[in-house]
C-alpha cells in the first residue's frame, strides 16, 4: 500500500517531465508564426488564423518544411515542390514531392509552401505517399491550407500562391530525398 501511494506521488512529476521533454521537441505558435511571416512576408493576411486554426486541430508541430510548388490542372493536374525539412531532433534535410491529382480542376499556379509536420517519429518516416484532397481558388493569390495523414503523420501544407486556377481534386503528394520527374 505505502509503495503505490509513492509511486503516486512522483507520477504527476513523470508526467510534467514528459510534456517538458515533448515540448522541447516542437514549436510553439508563436515561434512558427514567426518563420512562416518570415518565409512569406509579415503582411500576408489570414496567415495567423490559418496558423492558429492547425494548432487547435494538431497541437504543436514536430517540425515544418519550408519550400516553393509549381501545378497545373485541366481536369488532371500535376504538383512538384521542394524544400527544407526543418527539426529540433532531427536536424534539416531537403525534401522534394510530386503528385497526381484529378478533379474539377482548372488552371496554373506557383506557391510558397509552409508545411506543419505533426507527429513525424524519424525524417525517413515522411517520405511516403499522402493521400489528400484540394481546393483551391487563386485569381492573382490567395492562402490556403489542406490536411494530409498517413501511418499517424499529419502534413499541414500552407500555401500563399499567385496564378489563375479554380476547383477541387483528390490525388496525393509522394515526399521523396531525391528530386524526380515522375509524379507516380
Amino acid at each position: 500500500m505505502r509503495f503505490s501511494s509513492g509511486l503516486a506521488r512522483f507520477a504527476p512529476r513523470r508526467k510534467a517531465e514528459s510534456k517538458k521533454q515533448d515540448e522541447s521537441k516542437t514549436y510553439d505558435k508563436d515561434s512558427v508564426l514567426k518563420d512562416a511571416e518570415g518565409f512569406f512576408g509579415k503582411n500576408t493576411e489570414g496567415l495567423a488564423k490559418v496558423i492558429e486554426k492547425a494548432f487547435a486541430d494538431h497541437g504543436r508541430p514536430n517540425g515544418y518544411i519550408k519550400g516553393e510548388e509549381g501545378s497545373a490542372a485541366l481536369t488532371v493536374g500535376l504538383r512538384y515542390g521542394d524544400g527544407t525539412l526543418i527539426t529540433k531532433s532531427m536536424g534539416s534535410r531537403r525534401v522534394y514531392w510530386t503528385g497526381p491529382s484529378i478533379g474539377f480542376d482548372a488552371g496554373a499556379n506557383l506557391s510558397k509552401v509552409f508545411i506543419l509536420v505533426y507527429h513525424l517519429p524519424s525524417a525517413g518516416a515522411l517520405f511516403q505517399r499522402f493521400p489528400g484532397v484540394d481546393g483551391s481558388l487563386y485569381f492573382i493569390g490567395g492562402v490556403g491550407m489542406n490536411y494530409q495523414r498517413r501511418s499517424g503523420i499529419v502534413l499541414a501544407p500552407i500555401r500563399l500562391g499567385v496564378g489563375l486556377r479554380a476547383g477541387a481534386s483528390i490525388g496525393y503528394m509522394h515526399y521523396t530525398p531525391k528530386k524526380t520527374y515522375i509524379p507516380f
